[in-house]
């Protein structure tokens, strides 16, 4: 049986590790899903070609995508301090979160619009469609389920990512199971903190793939 105390720091680091999670998912998308579109846009066979704006991004999206988070969490310190006033905590978490999801983000949303077939667009075209209403009215509303099941990947990567971040005091279970398992070889607090995670991760990919079933317009 566990003490109260340890029970409410388990509860402590579930709110935490939520709270992380979903903040940062949001912002990573208000960022990741404008990058992505523009990605498809400005690409050498988009509705808008733009050579110079499409590389930039995909070079900045590369270098990014391809930093481990936790020396990405640990390089961008200062700014994370220079944001939120500090370092540690889940708040001061959210910071390299963002930054670090919002690029993978732009690459699921690339991919997911990537998928539309071109003659839905090409039709949107001829009739003289422009492109703020071909991206508002075919692409996006075309790749909603596979952006939807992007999505679920992505906070479920996200909700990794916050658990790494315990190795630096980022709070939420990651912290926990850092702190109390493994600094103090307790493989309870370890196996309970894990336990929840999976729970939290299946959770959330059952929830994201029901929502994108439900929202796929073609069945």
């Amino acid at each position: 049986m566990m003490d109260p105390a340890t029970i409410q720091m388990l509860l402590q680091g579930i709110v935490d590790t939520l709270y992380m999670t979903a903040v940062a998912t949001l912002l990573a998308y208000i960022i990741g899903l404008p990058l992505g579109v523009i990605q498809v846009v400005t690409a050498k066979d988009g509705i808008k070609p733009n050579r110079f704006v499409y590389t930039v991004l995909n070079v900045i999206i590369n270098i990014a995508r391809s930093i481990p988070f936790l020396i990405f969490l640990v390089a961008i310190l200062p700014f994370t301090r220079a944001i939120v006033g500090t370092s540690i905590g889940a708040t001061a978490t959210i910071v390299p979160l963002v930054v670090a999801a919002a690029p993978f983000i732009a690459r699921l949303v690339e991919s997911s619009i990537k998928e539309i077939d071109p003659g839905v667009i090409e039709a949107a075209q001829s009739m003289g469609a422009s492109p703020m209403r071909i991206i508002t009215h075919v692409m996006l509303p075309e790749a909603r389920p596979s952006i939807l099941v992007g999505s679920a990947i992505a906070i479920t990567t996200i909700l990794g990512y916050s658990s790494m971040a315990g190795f630096v005091g980022g709070g939420g279970l990651g912290d926990i199971a850092i702190r109390f398992g493994y600094y103090r070889y307790d493989n309870t607090i370890m196996l309970i903190t894990v336990a929840i995670l999976v729970i939290i991760v299946q959770i959330f990919q059952e929830v994201g793939m029901w929502i994108a079933t439900k929202s796929d317009r073609r069945k």
